[in-house]
């Protein structure tokens, strides 16, 4: 590993955000619409807290199914929001999703949203940091360059 990947390396920077002032069916619309299973809640450029599926759930939690209740995503969204650095290494990323249950982090720069990571984005730099040891093991492994060679030519009398 010549470089330590960084939470930049792998975020997504188009983020969709809500108001907590947004209806929290319209919120739900939002998520399933997206197919994401959580967003920022942004008021003032400042995260205020943060909508999962999970905390849609509480809508059942507090009512019955044929009155559901509803009202603003403040009502229902997660606070205080952990958030990380731009710049945190990616092992960082990794030990906040090995410690909590979340499944996103918003990326945060001078207080301001730049980003947000998921287990899903760690997943992916584990396997291009691993497809690169992959390369290295071919090149400096136990198999030699004829065995390489032979592998490559596919099998014989085809």
């Amino acid at each position: 590993m010549d470089r330590i990947p960084r939470a930049k390396d792998f975020m997504i920077t188009d983020v969709v955000t809500l108001d907590p002032d947004t209806d929290v069916y319209e919120a739900i619309h939002k998520l399933l619409e997206r197919k994401i299973s959580g967003t920022p809640i942004v008021k003032n450029d400042k995260i205020v807290g943060v909508l999962s599926e999970k905390d849609c759930l509480r809508i059942l939690a507090n009512g019955t199914f044929h009155e559901l209740p509803g009202g603003p995503v403040s009502n229902y969204m997660s606070t205080p929001v952990h958030t990380i650095h731009p710049d945190a290494d990616i092992f960082a990323v990794a030990d906040v999703f090995l410690r909590n249950n979340f499944r996103r982090v918003p990326v945060v720069r001078d207080h301001k949203l730049v980003g947000q990571i998921s287990r899903r984005d760690v997943l992916r730099a584990i396997q291009e940091e691993s497809s690169g040891l992959i390369e290295e093991e071919k090149d400096y492994g136990y198999i030699t360059n004829e065995m390489k060679a032979s592998l490559s030519e596919g099998p014989k009398g085809s």
